[in-house]
């Protein structure tokens, strides 16, 4: 039995007719394949790094796990269609709370054509991609033990300035989400989801060490998955604090230089993170573009 994922945050979502992603009772996570060389590009991309010597296990964690592909019904109702098959990375969390971050100044891969670059860079130039190099493209934080949830829309994350980045970041470990109190977030939760040895920020830092030396990928357009249980850490338990990278319809062969683009925006996001747990966001506005409390 298959069933639209109830935790993604970004990308095109299975729903009124769209194609988009499936998952299972399993644990699996069915991504439809692209039909232009995108998709192509993702398969090779999987069966690469799953058998290249080069890629240490230590990182290899960070990917979800391969388990090659297989038709399906389409979600839009179009037929038989081709899907990644690909471990379902929420799937042993009860409520997780989950963010996707883009990673890269630069979102398009030196192959793309004119119009599709264009595209991205009127993306990357209205968002933070290109002053931040990375933009949070989506997220869904499960406040309470009854569930409710902050979920910013889109429109409302593509037009995030610094400080406004640096306080979704606050808010998405902190207690008191869904009081009034919008501009003071008290960071509650922060030193045990991006702090400590198995935290977000310690894994961001092992994934830094590697893209300071791989010359195998390019990563244009791949996003880091945030995930924690919120309401693990109020019952006393870990956090269950997870990175995962996702999205590989734009990796290119590297050719033997470093990914600095990738890279670049890698150290970004961690500056941001590291400020969150040294000084939480005080005194930070939100974008006058849109309230903060569209849906």
């Amino acid at each position: 039995m298959f069933k639209v994922p109830e935790h993604q945050v970004a990308g095109h979502q299975a729903k009124n007719g769209v194609l988009g992603p499936l998952i299972d009772d399993s644990g699996n996570f069915y991504k439809p394949l692209q039909n232009d060389e995108r998709g192509s590009k993702e398969v090779a991309f999987y069966t690469s790094l799953s058998s290249d010597p080069r890629v240490p296990d230590n990182i290899r964690r960070y990917f979800p796990i391969f388990r090659g592909t297989k038709v399906i019904n389409a979600s839009d109702g179009s037929g038989l269609h081709p899907h990644l098959v690909l471990e379902d990375v929420v799937s042993n969390y009860s409520n997780p709370s989950v963010m996707d971050i883009k990673i890269g100044s630069r979102t398009w891969d030196p192959h793309a054509s004119e119009a599709y670059i264009e595209k991205c860079l009127k993306k990357d130039r209205e968002s933070s991609s290109l002053p931040l190099g990375f933009r949070i493209s989506g997220l869904k934080l499960v406040t309470s033990k009854d569930a409710s949830i902050w979920q910013p829309s889109k429109k409302f994350l593509q037009n995030l300035a610094a400080n406004d980045t640096k306080l979704v970041l606050s808010r998405f470990v902190s207690s008191n989400v869904a009081s009034n109190d919008t501009t003071h977030p008290d960071c509650s939760f922060g030193s045990k989801v991006f702090g400590g040895p198995s935290g977000i920020l310690e894994q961001l830092l092992e994934l830094k060490k590697w893209f300071e030396v791989q010359t195998i990928y390019h990563f244009y357009s791949c996003s880091v998955l945030m995930v924690y249980e919120r309401e693990s850490l109020m019952n006393g338990s870990s956090s269950g604090a997870v990175v995962k990278l996702v999205d590989f319809a734009h990796v290119v062969d590297a050719e033997g230089v470093i990914d600095h683009n990738f890279l670049g925006g890698l150290c970004s996001l961690i500056k941001f993170i590291s400020d969150v747990l040294e000084a939480p966001a005080e005194n930070c506005i939100y974008n006058n573009n849109c309230s903060e409390d569209e849906h």
